[in-house]
């Protein structure tokens, strides 16, 4: 800069080359003018010119930074609008999207209880799709806030990222895995793009985190329905859940005794609800297991639709793992009159594991107004009981076996005190709850009326602070020598605590 600057002001030390091997001469050019002598820049001018060029550097970088922004939001955009690529089961009204967004602004919703009656009536009229990921994370909050697990059952707190950067032995199983993962949905499809990725990052660091049950197919599934409605962080948390608070890692365990229960509580649920179903599946050896394990591992997410599992997912994070019985419990008997039609081994499977999967809009709508209904909670217990009783009996060899009707009495009788049991323990927190209930109502009451005592003491000090102030004001209107002449009132509690006058003797 500063050799352009001396040579612009100081023209003649500045040599130019002639074009042509003939020197140009002004004066002898008809055409041009007389030579105009161009000013000369100061060095303020220079200055502005600098900074003006500084300026000009700066907005451009500034729309530059703005338009990868852009960019990056409207990548951000498509890829969301590629993962919720789905149609929604029932359609989630203004009313109900209003209370969603109230609920989801609340400041320290995460620290005060909802109502749970109306959290309910809220999920069985639907979620918005947009808002799901969210909800999820609020229900995993509130659940926390109301059962928290003791210390031994918690997930080891290591971080994500953390996890991230180390291996893992189960990286083969979760790659195979990772292209038969709802191969048909868009988001991840593409072999080994954003979603594949994102899905294995999420695999790998909980078979880190978890490695008693390390990775197990099915989870898969339940991670990637994750993965639509929410980032990588999130997903790890409400996985987390899942797994732990939820209880769900019991049926991924390597001995899968958790996954036996559930699949014998099946079946005593079709037995005690839905007789012929169940002697018609028997009669053709037909387990739970050869079509209702994928519906447990998965929680229905590999066969049915993804909004129908969408809706599932709602209610599991409010109900618990009592819905994907609700679940299977209602389509096998919504389907029952086809499955008895058909007559052998191989139609009946293919018709469970192909046809009822393909529901229609209005059969998912149906289903999903069942499973709100419904209440089997006192059966799976029950259930759950029995089947521990019936593997103690099978594993003892002292215990003397008699015949098929002796064992059915002793179920019968022990089913019959269970259920007792139940209906006591039942009562006795009923009227826990309602004395609770009472307490928190006297409370309540307490506090008001404290609250509104010290409302009342606190104008009492004013009026008598009040009070005090126009005394002092009239003691010095008097002149001295009268206030040996007059009686003054002094203000002093009685017995029962309320202020009387006296008189001051002069």
């Amino acid at each position: 800069m500063n050799k352009g600057s001396a040579s612009m002001q100081h023209p003649d030390h500045c040599e130019l080359l002639p074009l042509s091997p003939l020197a140009f001469n002004p004066a002898q050019d008809p055409v041009a003018g007389p030579a105009l002598e161009r000013p000369k820049r100061t060095g303020s001018d220079y200055r502005a010119l600098w900074k003006k060029a500084i300026h000009q550097q700066i907005l451009l970088l500034r729309m530059e930074t703005e338009n990868q922004r852009l960019e990056a939001s409207k990548d951000e955009l498509h890829v969301r609008q590629m993962k919720l690529d789905y149609k929604e089961v029932g359609e989630c009204s203004t009313d109900v999207q209003a209370f969603w967004d109230k609920k989801l602004s609340t400041p320290g919703r995460n620290k005060v209880p909802l109502d749970k009656k109306e959290v309910h009536n809220a999920v069985g009229q639907g979620v918005s799709k947009a808002r799901r990921g969210e909800v999820w994370l609020l229900f995993s909050h509130q659940r926390r806030l109301a059962h928290r697990l003791p210390p031994r059952q918690r997930p080891p707190d290591t971080p994500y990222q953390t996890l991230l950067k180390q291996l893992t032995a189960q990286q083969h199983a979760i790659l195979v895995d990772l292209g038969r993962t709802f191969p048909t949905h868009q988001y991840f499809s593409t072999q080994l793009g954003a979603g594949q990725l994102s899905l294995y990052n999420l695999l790998k660091a909980y078979s880190l985190l978890d490695t008693e049950v390390g990775y197990c197919q099915g989870i898969s599934f339940v991670a990637g329905v994750l993965l639509l409605h929410m980032s990588e962080d999130q997903a790890f948390d409400m996985l987390k859940f899942l797994m732990y608070d939820l209880g769900f890692r019991r049926q991924y365990k390597p001995d899968m005794v958790s996954l036996q229960i559930q699949m014998y509580q099946l079946s005593r649920l079709l037995h005690d609800y839905h007789r012929e179903l169940y002697c018609h599946l028997e009669d053709h050896e037909i387990s739970p297991s050869l079509y209702a394990a994928p519906w447990f591992l998965t929680l229905f997410a590999s066969q049915f639709p993804l909004g129908f599992v969408a809706r599932i997912f709602d209610i599991l994070f409010v109900q618990g793992t009592e819905v994907i019985f609700k679940v299977a419990l209602c389509l096998l008997s919504s389907h029952e009159g086809e499955i008895v039609e058909c007559d052998n081994f191989e139609t009946i499977v293919d018709y469970l594991k192909t046809t009822i999967p393909t529901l229609t809009h209005s059969q998912m709508e149906q289903t999903i107004a069942k499973v709100l209904e419904m209440d089997i909670s006192k059966q799976l217990h029950a259930y759950e009981v029995e089947y521990h009783v019936l593997q103690d009996e099978m594993v003892d060899p002292a215990t003397p076996h008699g015949d098929d009707s002796e064992r059915l009495d002793r179920l019968e009788k022990t089913s019959t005190q269970l259920k007792k049991q139940n209906m006591e323990l039942l009562e006795k927190l009923q009227a826990a709850r309602q004395k609770i209930q009472s307490l928190e109502t006297n409370v309540e009451g307490f506090l008001a009326r404290e609250s509104k005592m010290k409302h009342v003491i606190r104008s009492m000090e004013q009026e008598k602070a009040t009070f005090q102030k126009t005394i002092d004001r009239m003691k010095s209107c008097l002149p001295p020598d009268a206030l040996g002449d007059v009686e003054m009132t002094s203000i002093k509690p009685g017995a029962n605590g309320k202020a009387k006058p006296t008189a001051a003797r002069p």
